[in-house]
């Protein structure tokens, strides 16, 4: 397979966007991302398209990104697999570029949750009427099927409501400064700690905010790479993984199967191990996924995740940065958009123009889980 590379990134800020649709935030996302390609980029030499996105109020998704981009002549295709949409976009991108079949293609994600229509497409965590409950598996909406993972985890393992305080301080500091980012304060151990609970273990501040939002990616194959930048961060791996929706089928649930099966096939790929990873974009949707996702992932030994965060490995400045952005707890999560937006933090920390930025940095690696609990995706990127 052709060697991808990662040539232009950019998103709008994730936020209440009330005055804009998704027909506005994609445009913006891909302006941002066309100003930031070194050389320059005619919209003409984009040969094909990949749009993640959980829904839109607006029509079908495929054709909003055509009709509001201007680009009717090129395949575009919708991508949805919950929260890991944005990433699997990307990896299906990479797939269509390192095949031969396109040079130049676009990665485009948005969702807009705060809207009323659609609001309710995460269940919203105050929502308890029954017709919610049973159309989903078991009734377990997102944060109760994240709740059984992370209760079980804090039964089994050292860690504690206050490791997952912990990664909610890390990341709203680092968010402070992320202009994209929608929670821009920062919050002490006791704020998180005393907050109203929402589901237990988590309380307010484990969980990121729903948020409207697109991002936007423009990649390009290693024959064409130069007339774009010289400067290109490639995509080195992918991977997805799958687990099941139905948590009476799960022997362990201090782990996410689905992240250990992506994380592999994307190092397998990148022919790389978790000590080549210098920073990374983690899937934060409640704190404590964060927390399980270091083991997953690699970065930390079985139940010893918790170390990472005592020793501020984890903060910018520490041996493993984690969400420098904010992570989606600071940052906000539109599920189309996060994974896309993720690479674009990774685009910008490995070029060295980051607003966090992690010293040094050469690889990095973008994670999302989703499902709940049933799907992951994984990118692992490296610098020019």
């Amino acid at each position: 397979m052709r060697k991808v590379a990662v040539v232009g990134a950019g998103m709008t800020p994730f936020a209440e966007h009330f005055a804009l649709g998704i027909k506005d935030l994609l445009p913006m996302a891909y302006a941002d991302a066309a100003s930031s390609v070194d050389k320059g980029i005619d919209k003409n030499d984009l040969q094909a398209a990949w749009f993640g996105a959980m829904g839109t109020t607006d029509g079908f998704p495929s054709g909003i990104l055509a009709d509001s981009l201007g680009l009717p002549d090129i395949p575009v295709t919708r991508i949805e697999n919950s929260c890991a949409t944005g990433n699997d976009a990307v990896r299906n991108a990479l797939y269509g570029i390192a095949s031969g079949a396109f040079d130049v293609a676009l990665v485009m994600g948005a969702d807009k949750l705060r809207e009323t229509a659609s609001k309710d497409m995460l269940w919203e965590w105050e929502a308890t009427s029954r017709d919610m409950a049973w159309d989903y598996p078991l009734g377990v909406v997102a944060p109760a099927g994240f709740a059984l993972h992370v209760s079980r985890y804090l039964h089994e393992s050292p860690a504690t409501r206050e490791h997952m305080a912990m990664v909610a301080v890390k990341n709203h500091h680092q968010g402070v400064n992320n202009p994209k980012a929608r929670l821009r304060f920062e919050i002490t151990m006791e704020q998180a700690l005393s907050a109203p609970t929402v589901v237990t273990p988590f309380g307010l501040y484990d969980c990121a905010p729903q948020s409207d939002g697109a991002a936007a990616l423009i990649l390009a194959a290693e024959d064409v790479v130069d007339r774009y930048t010289d400067r290109p961060v490639w995509v080195r791996g992918v991977g997805l993984g799958l687990d099941s929706v139905m948590h009476q089928h799960k022997s362990d649930m201090t782990t996410f199967p689905a992240t250990v099966r992506a994380a592999k096939q994307a190092f397998t790929m990148a022919g790389m191990t978790p000590a080549d990873v210098d920073v990374a974009e983690v899937h934060d949707f409640f704190t404590g996924v964060e927390l399980i996702s270091y083991e997953d992932l690699g970065f930390a030994n079985r139940f010893e995740g918790y170390k990472l965060l005592e020793a501020g490995d984890t903060a910018v400045g520490g041996s493993m940065p984690i969400n420098p952005s904010g992570g989606l707890k600071s940052k906000g999560h539109p599920p189309g958009a996060t994974g896309v937006a993720q690479c674009v933090e990774l685009f910008d920390q490995l070029r060295g123009t980051a607003i966090n930025q992690v010293d040094g940095a050469r690889v990095g690696l973008a994670h999302n889980i989703g499902g709940p609990t049933a799907v992951a995706a994984v990118t692992i990127l490296e610098g020019p």
